[in-house]
């Protein structure tokens, strides 16, 4: 099974890129699933009812979030409505919304996504080792169970390795959101998880992770606010990876993309 899974898009221009790519990336690269990150994508926080719509409309299977989860407050009744929308699982129970969902693919095969949030230097929620802990040993991979995706959306690179390795074997792929800059590790571990600490976002890097620069360079420059943040308005770079398991629904390849904008461009090599 071959799955696309993008990083955090943050504001309209890398959206639009998004939307007016996905339908020759899923023919071009044969993809049978795609996963984003779209908890930036309404103007830099958080995601809207009518941006999720448009994701799903061009290809989007599943959409995870993180910690902004609910900065659109119209999400709060949206998401429970919506199962392809998905919060981290490791919120309270009481939260609106689901953190996994089980997902129909090509040729009668099902794919586990699974939306996590660290700890380390976040807003604590609830212990995001043990709730992969019970999902994982509730669905385990199999002839039906053809992949098991786990966004990991966290600060620390240390946490999100510690993801990998716990998760190695059991999830087809582990990949970290939230920093917004892509990491130079992408790699298969040794029982088969395909991993990368940060697929970086789909956004401008001549940027503050995504920001205009003037307002986040006046915050640590002079400790004084001066302004909303807002999304810089350059070229996008496209950031994530493409993930291909074999029939156990391990993991045989991981290709990172990078695609358009100002850093050095990465394709798969398919």
């Amino acid at each position: 099974m071959r799955v696309l899974f993008l990083g955090d898009i943050v504001g309209r221009l890398a959206r639009q890129r998004v939307v007016e790519q996905m339908a020759d990336w899923r023919r071009d690269w044969r993809l049978d699933f795609v996963i984003v990150n779209g908890e930036n994508a309404a103007g830099g926080f958080g995601i809207t009812a009518a941006i999720a719509d448009e994701l799903f409309a061009v290809g989007v299977d599943v959409i995870t979030t993180g910690n902004h989860a609910w900065d659109q407050k119209e999400i709060l009744s949206h998401i429970d409505q919506e199962p392809r929308l998905l919060r981290p699982a490791n919120y309270p129970d009481s939260a609106p919304g689901r953190g996994y969902g089980i997902y129909d693919a090509p040729r009668g095969k099902k794919v586990l996504v699974m939306n996590l949030m660290g700890r380390v230097f976040m807003n604590p929620l609830d212990d995001p080792f043990a709730v992969a802990d019970k999902i994982l040993k509730r669905h385990v991979l199999s002839s039906q169970l053809a992949f098991s995706f786990i966004d990991f959306h966290g600060e620390a690179t240390s946490e999100k390795m510690a993801m990998g390795q716990f998760a190695d074997g059991r999830a087809s792929c582990v990949v970290g959101t939230h920093s917004h800059i892509p990491t130079a590790d992408a790699q298969i571990l040794p029982k088969g998880t395909a991993y990368q600490t940060d697929a970086g976002m789909c956004g401008d890097y001549d940027s503050v992770i995504g920001m205009e620069k003037e307002e986040p360079l006046r915050r640590f420059t002079r400790h004084i606010p001066g302004g909303r943040f807002s999304p810089a308005l350059g070229e996008p770079t496209i950031c994530g990876v493409l993930v291909e398991s074999d029939n156990s629904g391990r993991a045989v390849r991981i290709d990172p993309i990078r695609i358009g904008g100002r850093l050095h461009e990465q394709r798969p090599a398919l």
